[in-house]
């Protein structure tokens, strides 16, 4: 059996990419937790832009799997969360408390629900209606979010 290991090195990202499946090397990532996270042309964009400024994005579907891959993650991992508004109000309770998560962002439709439970947590940094302009936030304060 033959196995084609490609090394990707980018700045200070490093990632080993082997049979489609990319493992982060660093210590900071981004997560993004949305039911369609990888369904509408306005994420596959935002993916996309993303991908060129930072280190490791990671992407879920579902809150079960991504709160599994945040507890799996060591202690001195530091995490941001982006996450839609319906996922975060299930996702957040349970893991807001995890030292490996530095700061949550909320991209909602209704800014007024999730402003009630967001603001019960001190990690939700933000919410917002349009993802661009979450990430605009996220991009402006990038650098203290790790630490």
């Amino acid at each position: 059996m033959v196995v084609n290991l490609k090394i990707k090195k980018t700045g200070v990202r490093m990632a080993l990419v082997s049979c489609g499946i990319e493992e982060n090397l660093e210590t900071f990532s981004l997560i993004w937790l949305d039911a369609s996270v990888n369904d509408s042309e306005e994420n596959i964009d935002a993916q996309q832009q993303l991908r060129t400024s930072i280190n490791f994005l990671k992407t879920f579907e579902d809150s079960d799997r991504c709160e599994e891959y945040i507890r799996s993650k060591a202690k001195d991992d530091r995490i941001v969360l982006i996450t839609s508004g319906r996922l975060g109000q299930i996702i957040v309770p349970r893991i807001h408390s995890l030292r490996q998560i530095t700061s949550i962002y909320v991209y909602c439709k209704d800014k007024k629900i999730n402003e009630a439970w967001a603001n019960q947590f001190k990690k939700v940094n933000k919410y917002e209606k349009k993802i661009s302009l979450l990430f605009s936030f996220y991009f402006r304060s990038k650098v203290s979010l790790f630490y």
